[in-house]
This record gives C-alpha cells, sequence and structure tokens, in this order.
C-alpha cells in the first residue's frame, strides 16, 4: 500500500479537528469551572448545538470523548515523570508517576473528576475503544508489572482469592494488557487492583477535601499510603532511599 493512499482525507482532517477543538474548549470550560454541556461547547466554538451531534451525539458521549483525551494528555505528563528516574529502578519510577498523579489531581479537579466519575472501562465510548495503552489504568499497571519482575513480591494463587474474585482475574474488564502479566502470575492482578485502590482512594480525599486541609496541605497521608506500600511490593530493602524520593517529589 502506497504512502498517499493512508494519508487521512480533507474531510477526515477536518473532522479530526473538530474533535480536537470540542475537548479543548470542554477542558476550558472545565477549568474555569464553568458547566459542561452540549450547548456550552457548541456556544464556545461558534456553532448550534444540533451541529455538533454530527460528532457528538449526546451528553455522555461527549463526557466518554472528553474523558478518554484527557486521561491520555495526564498519562502523558505521569510518563515524562518516570523518565526523571533510571529506566533499570521501576520502584522510583512508580513512585515518581504516582506523585505526578497526585499532583494532577490536586491541580485539575474537575478533570480528575470527569475522568474518574465516568465508567470508562465499559469500552463505551463515541469514537474509539477506551481500553488503550493511552490510558492511566494500562500504564499504572504496566508500571507495576515492572516492579514485580524486578522485586518478585508475593502474591496470591487465584484459587486462594474469593471465587468472585478469581472468575474476575481471569476475564479483568478494567484496562490491563494481559499479555504483560507473565503465565501463571494472574493473581498479580489482585495485588495490582488493591494497590490503585489505596493511591486513587487517598488521592481521591484529598481533591474533595474529605480530609483537614493541613493533612492535605502536607501530603503525610499520601506518604504514609505509598510507605505501607513499599514492604507489600518488595521494596523493603530500599525504603530509606524511596522514602528521601518521595519527600523530595512532593516538595515539588
Amino acid at each position: 500500500m502506497s504512502e498517499a493512499s493512508v494519508q487521512p482525507t480533507r474531510r477526515e482532517r477536518q473532522r479530526e479537528a473538530t474533535y480536537a477543538e470540542i475537548v479543548q474548549v470542554s477542558r476550558d470550560l472545565l477549568a474555569e469551572g464553568a458547566e459542561l454541556s452540549l450547548r456550552a461547547v457548541a456556544g464556545r466554538m461558534g456553532v448550534t448545538a444540533p451541529a455538533l451531534y454530527r460528532y457528538v451525539a449526546n451528553y455522555q458521549e461527549l463526557v466518554d470523548l472528553v474523558a478518554f483525551e484527557i486521561d491520555k494528555a495526564a498519562t502523558e505528563g505521569f510518563r515524562a515523570a518516570t523518565e526523571t528516574q533510571p529506566e533499570d529502578d521501576p520502584a522510583a519510577r512508580l513512585l515518581c508517576a504516582s506523585v505526578a498523579f497526585r499532583r494532577w489531581a490536586l491541580g485539575s479537579p474537575r478533570e480528575f473528576s470527569l475522568v474518574f466519575a465516568n465508567p470508562v472501562a465499559d469500552g463505551a465510548c463515541v469514537r474509539r475503544d477506551l481500553l488503550t495503552s493511552a490510558t492511566s489504568g494500562h500504564f499504572f499497571n504496566a508500571l507495576l508489572i515492572r516492579v514485580w519482575e524486578h522485586h518478585r513480591f508475593p502474591h496470591p494463587e487465584l484459587s486462594e482469592l474469593d471465587p468472585a474474585v478469581a472468575q474476575a482475574l481471569e476475564d479483568p474488564l478494567y484496562p490491563i494488557d494481559l499479555a504483560l502479566v507473565p503465565e501463571g502470575h494472574r493473581g498479580l492482578l489482585w495485588v495490582f487492583m488493591n494497590a490503585w485502590a489505596a493511591l486513587y482512594g487517598v488521592v481521591t480525599l484529598e481533591v474533595f477535601g474529605h480530609l483537614d486541609p493541613r493533612i492535605i496541605e502536607s501530603g503525610a497521608i499520601f506518604a504514609a499510603m505509598v510507605h505501607e506500600w513499599m514492604p507489600r511490593l518488595g521494596m523493603d530493602a530500599e525504603q530509606e532511599r524511596l522514602r528521601a524520593l518521595l519527600a523530595s517529589e512532593l516538595a515539588r
């Protein structure tokens, strides 16, 4: 197939540009604290709401589109945070990505809410499958697998878990590239789910202000969560170094 044959047409380029404008206008509305709606987006773009329906048919499709693109952009920031640490130091890379996740969430609470209050894992999206390697779910799971490959921390066997959990791990619905999970180690996903629940839970409490603001400002409860998880992820021997790195990252 020639290169010319795979080039997008003018109409396709225009359509992609319109999607990009929809996302940017939506992010601007969120940053301003304004209502996100089809009418508001159409107004900012200088088009009628019916004209916008050719791209997003309803409010949920708008949310799906914008949430996916926000998640993708945020994940690039998390990826950049890992690049500050050596490739052969997955524990440090995971730690820096986790701090970057918290920093993004606190700095963009409405974007965080749109992404993580929206049930994107069902695969329903206006124009593309959300379960791609661009999303934060895939990204953090891949990081955790690298940590396991390096530290070989213990994990449960599927036979040791509640049958409903074991069944879910055999055919997970949440974003994970199963090709990355080593054969015979599907129980790793249970560790990963619990680690994600801890990270997401603490950050959500901070974002919505459900903690003393002085505690949020200090980062103390986030640090305590990370400290608790270090031995569970096989980082016992590196805790002093990693605690120092965490303190440095939180102070930035």
